[in-house]
Formats: C-alpha cells, sequence, structure tokens
C-alpha cells in the first residue's frame, strides 16, 4: 500500500485529496464540491421565492434579481446536478463492472479539478463587478449587450468546467467499453451502468457545440468578433441553435442516470429481478438517439416556421414513448415484489408519479400551437422543475442515502431520512405544482415583480413556502450526514441485505484496489446469481497476484489552476496592461505541467498479494 495511504492527520488527508486518481475519492470530491453548489444554488433559489412572495416586494429588485435567476439555473446545472451525476458514477461503475479504477485515472482526477476551478471563476462573478445577468440560458442578444464582465465570467467559467466533464465522459465510455470483467457482456451491465454509458455518449456529441457556442461568445465580448452581432453580419439565432443542440441533451445527460439509479433501487428494494431488463436497455438507448432531435421544441416561437415546427413537435412527443417504457417496467418489478420501504425506495416510489407529471406537462408543451401560450410563463418554469427536481434531484438523493454506506462506510440514520424525504416531498409539490396555474393565469418567466389584484398573490405565496419545506430537508439531511459521520452504524459489505451487483460484493469502503481478484460474471445480477448458489463470495476470474495501481498526482490540481489564471488574464487584457501577462503566464503553467506529465516516468505502484490477502482477511473479520 502507498506510504501516503498509511499517514494520519488534515494536512495529510488534504494532501491525499488533492493529488488523488483513485475513482472513490474523486467522487466524494464531487460529492462535497456538487453539495456546496448545490446550497448556493438552493440559497439563491430561496432569495428568488423570497422576492416573488408578494406584490410589489423590494428584497431582490433589477438588476440583483436578475444576477440571482441567472446563477440560480446555471449553478444548479453546471455545478450543482452534473457533478453530484459523477460522484455517483465515479463511486459505483468500476465496482459494478468489475474493475480497479477506470480507464485514466489521471484524467478522471483533471476532469474533477476543470469542474472545480470553472465553477469557483464562475462564482467570483459575485465579489468581483456583478454575476452574469442574462438567464442560464446567456442568450446573444441580451449577454452581448450586459454591462461589466459577469457574462465574461459565464462564458470562461463554463469552459473551464466543460472541458472537465467532457473528459469525464470519454473516460467511463472507454471504461465501459474495455475494463468489463470477464463474463460481463453488455447485456449483463447493471442498468445504472448502461445509463453511465448512453449518458457519457451524449456527453461527448453534446458539449462540443455549447464549446463552440461559447467560444464565439468569447470572441464578440473580448476580442470584438461578430458571431452573433447583427450589425456586423452575425446571427443572435445561431446562438439559440448551438446551446440548444448542447441543452436539450443535457437533460437526458441527467435523467438518464436517475432512470439508472431508480433501476437499481426498485430491483433491490422489491427483491426481484428488473422487469423487461432487454427493453429498458433498448429504451436507454433510444432516448439517448432521440434526445439530439428534439432541442428546437425550445425555440417553436422564435419564427422557424410551420415544417419545422411539426417536425420537432413528432420528435419531442415520440421520446415519451421509451420513458413511458421505463415507468411501466419499474411498476412491474414492484408488482409482485417483497417491498422494503427504505428511504431510497421512499423517493423511488415517489418519482414515478412526481416525474409522470412533468412528462405530461412536456407533451403538452411540445404541441407548438399550444407552446406559443406557455412559452416564457411560469407554466414552462413548473415543467421542468418536475423533470429535473421530480426526476434527477430525488434520484441524487436516493442515490446518496443508497450508495453512501458503500462510499463512507456508515449508514445514513434511516429516521432522519425519512423525515428528509416528507420534507422534501411535500415542499417539492407545494412549490411547483401551482406554477403550473401561475402560467396559465400569465405570470411570466423571469419577472422580479407583479401588480396586486391580478390573482398571482395566493399561488406565488404558496411556492414560497413550499421552498422553505425543501430548505428544512435540505437541513435535515446535512444534520443526518454529521450525525453520521461521528457516530454512524458500521455498513456491511453487502449494507442493504438484498444487493444484486458487484459493488456489494466488496467491503464498505471498498479497499484501494477494489477487488483482490477480477470477479468471473455469470449473469444479469452477478452477486445475486452468486448468492443464490450459496457462494460466500464472488467466483474469481484470476489467480491472486500483486495489483498494479496508479500514482497519486498534484499536476491535474496544478494544470486546471494554470487554466482557472489564464481566464483571468484573458477577461481582463484590455483593461489592464498585466491581464495579458498573466493570461499568457497561466496558459503556460498549464501546458507545461501537461508537458511534465508527458515526461513523469509514472508506472504506479505495487500492492502485494501478501498486502491483499492481510487486508481481505480484516474484511472478512
Amino acid at each position: 500500500m502507498s506510504t501516503l495511504a498509511r499517514k494520519k492527520g488534515v494536512g495529510a488527508v488534504i494532501w491525499d485529496y488533492l493529488t488523488t486518481v483513485d475513482h472513490k475519492k474523486i467522487a466524494i470530491l464531487y460529492l462535497i464540491a456538487g453539495g456546496f453548489f448545490f446550497l448556493i444554488g438552493g440559497l439563491e433559489a430561496l432569495f428568488i421565492r423570497i422576492q416573488l412572495a408578494k406584490p410589489n416586494n423590494d428584497f431582490l429588485v433589477g438588476g440583483l434579481y436578475n444576477q440571482v435567476l441567472t446563477m440560480h439555473g446555471t449553478t444548479m446545472i453546471f455545478l450543482a446536478a452534473m457533478p453530484l451525476v459523477f460522484a455517483m458514477m465515479n463511486a459505483v461503475v468500476p465496482i459494478q463492472i468489475g474493475a480497479r479504477d477506470v480507464a485514466f485515472p489521471f484524467l478522471n482526477a483533471l476532469g474533477f479539478w476543470l469542474f472545480f476551478f470553472g465553477g469557483v471563476f464562475l462564482n467570483l462573478s459575485w465579489f468581483l463587478g456583478g454575476a452574469p445577468d442574462a438567464g442560464w440560458t446567456s442568450y446573444a442578444s441580451l449577454s452581448l449587450e450586459s454591462p461589466g464582465h459577469g457574462i465574461d465570467f459565464y462564458v470562461l467559467g463554463l469552459q473551464i468546467s466543460g472541458f472537465g466533464t467532457l473528459m469525464g465522459g470519454i473516460n467511463f465510455l472507454v471504461t465501459i467499453i474495455n475494463m468489463r470483467a470477464p463474463g460481463m457482456t453488455y447485456m449483463r451491465m447493471p442498468m445504472f451502468t448502461w445509463a453511465t454509458f448512453v449518458t457519457s455518449a451524449l456527453i461527448l456529441f453534446a458539449f462540443p457545440p455549447l464549446t463552440v457556442g461559447l467560444i464565439f461568445m468569447m470572441m464578440d465580448r473580448l476580442f470584438g468578433g461578430n458571431f452573433y452581432n447583427p450589425a456586423g453580419g452575425g446571427n443572435t439565432i445561431i446562438w439559440e441553435h448551438l446551446f440548444w443542440i448542447f441543452g436539450h441533451p443535457e437533460v437526458y445527460i441527467l435523467v438518464l442516470p436517475a432512470f439508472g439509479i431508480f433501476s437499481e433501487i426498485f430491483a433491490t428494494f422489491s427483491k426481484k429481478r428488473l422487469f423487461g431488463y432487454s427493453s429498458m436497455v433498448f429504451a436507454t438507448v433510444l432516448i439517448g438517439f432521440l434526445g439530439f432531435m428534439v432541442w428546437a421544441h425550445h425555440m417553436f416561437t422564435v419564427g422557424m416556421g410551420p415544417i419545422a415546427n411539426a417536425i420537432f413537435a413528432v420528435a419531442t412527443m415520440a421520446i415519451a414513448v421509451p420513458t413511458g417504457i421505463k415507468i411501466f417496467n419499474w411498476l412491474f418489478t414492484m408488482w409482485g415484489g417483497n417491498i422494503r420501504f427504505t428511504t431510497p425506495m421512499l423517493y423511488a416510489v415517489a418519482f414515478i408519479p412526481s416525474f409522470v407529471m412533468g412528462g405530461v406537462t412536456g407533451v403538452m408543451n411540445a404541441a407548438a400551437a399550444a407552446d406559443y401560450q406557455y412559452h416564457d410563463s411560469y407554466f414552462v418554469v413548473a415543467h421542468f422543475h418536475y423533470v429535473i427536481v421530480g426526476g434527477v434531484v430525488f434520484a441524487l438523493l436516493a442515490g446518496a442515502h443508497y450508495w453512501w454506506p458503500k462510499m463512507f462506510g456508515k449508514m445514513l440514520n434511516e429516521t432522519l431520512g425519512k423525515i428528509t424525504f416528507w420534507l422534501f416531498f411535500i415542499g417539492f409539490h407545494l412549490t411547483f405544482f401551482i406554477q403550473h396555474f401561475l402560467g396559465l393565469m400569465g405570470m411570466p418567466r423571469r419577472v422580479f415583480t407583479y401588480l396586486p389584484g391580478q390573482g398571482l398573490e395566493t399561488g406565488n405565496l404558496i411556492s414560497t413556502v413550499g421552498a422553505f419545506f425543501m430548505a428544512a430537508a435540505t437541513i435535515v439531511l446535512l444534520v443526518n450526514v454529521v450525525i453520521t459521520t461521528a457516530k454512524g452504524q458500521k455498513a456491511e459489505a453487502d449494507a442493504w441485505g438484498d444487493g444484486r451487483t458487484l459493488e456489494w460484493a466488496v467491503a464498505s469502503p471498498p479497499p484501494e484496489y477494489n477487488f483482490a481478484q477480477t470477479p468471473l460474471v455469470r449473469g444479469l445480477d452477478a452477486l445475486w446469481i452468486e448468492k443464490m448458489e450459496g457462494k460466500k463470495g464472488l467466483t474469481p476470474a484470476e489467480p491472486l497476484g500483486d495489483i498494479h495501481m496508479p500514482n497519486p498526482s498534484i499536476l491535474p490540481f496544478i494544470i486546471s489552476l494554470g487554466l482557472f489564471i489564464a481566464a483571468f488574464g484573458f477577461m481582463y487584457h484590455n483593461e489592464y496592461s498585466w491581464g495579458l501577462f498573466v493570461g499568457i503566464g497561466g496558459l503556460l503553467i498549464t501546458l507545461g505541467s501537461m508537458f511534465l506529465r508527458s515526461v513523469i516516468d509514472d508506472h504506479g505502484f505495487h500492492i502485494h498479494k501478501e498486502e491483499v490477502l492481510e487486508a481481505e482477511k480484516g474484511v472478512k473479520a
């Protein structure tokens, strides 16, 4: 074992996490960073709801409200939901496929630090002249006219963060294709692994359009380009197309892992194999494929014409079919099962009606003629929050409770978990259900106030009360985490007792090398098969031997820090003489670190089989 792993003390732990390339520790980094940004985005949402609690309120007005609104959406999508999804992928997928790590551990660490520094850069805008204020979609006609550097923070921060996400997607694609244990064919992969696989393919194709769009905007804002400026021969609609070619697959980049999480939970706590596994795989792939054919349903009112609107309307309605297949399969998985209503299962059961409501309003929005009425109203706000919160956030909370014992070796308190669930579930529906009716009554999106006597007061007040319920749920969850960390019940390898997939076969938390011997997979639900045959462990596919692991490295941190510094330089190059030098200096740090990485003799280290045997004995004892 590496000497670093044996050290104690806060300094050693911090250094360990700064230099780690272990997928399990990177999962924890994603969980902490994503959780922190989730709290920031939640506070911003709370400020929005306080402002709208009554007519003519002056808690947040005008430009400041626009900044909070923009940062709420941007933070929640890019800096909270995405990294929390990556936390689950990193924690679980390599173990589910019987691998010792991801294909490119160094790149995995680099992906995290790029995301983290991009998020920090974006949020520093609050302290350096004001946050972006053109909405989370940052439409070019607004963003090009925005004064100050808010939009520049948005453009450069998302570029840096997006590079990290793209690296993560490529890494998981290669990992799942190349590193599955012997016997694990594609049709024996767990559903969460399938969801990760399709999500990674979506990332590979969806993030380049966003990158191109952001580069164009950077050129317009910082270097006098005219890509989106009609006065200079540009076209603002190009941004809308590039953004939504990314933006709608992004919904499925978030929702497909959520589907994967719920598939694992339904099977485990119904004590049944997932119903219709093959059709679930087909539906997942089809959702991924159709996800690229619906982006312009966000643009029905732009003026594309009836033919384009009709094509995108039909494609949008079609994507409801594979989603419906999944809903029925989850219901049939529970049908006749021996159901245990644990905290993760409560989220899973509540997800079905919540997400279906979001789906139904999505099909309503897909009718182009009707969308002229719904567009830019609170009806749309209610729709996408039912999808993102009722789908993705429910799944992240469910997954956190489900895999917490595997990640940290301790069980979260079930009573506090159920209190969190009920507060969040009630608060969610209180907040967003009423917004459908506010939208149909004519309340537009993105407004910071409204007049009395329009019938909007009661609905907005109810919505604000619901937001405080969700805030209370988050506080209870944090209390649960603190109590569990201090004196939680130690988790067994198969923490819930009914684990079906390979992650429940290794210790909680797993050792650095995951598996002492690579397992032989003999069917779907590999661990369940071994249990049914009365075996106490997995069937090994190799003899016990030395295990080779990659070395830790500080270079991912330094490369990301270099880009972080370079972004400041390029942003301020027109205003300060030192700006360009800072930008070039940051780039040199980045390029120098990348060159250093290429010449370092980085063969990793060996864990000798005697150490492995000793560790495995300790686990069994």
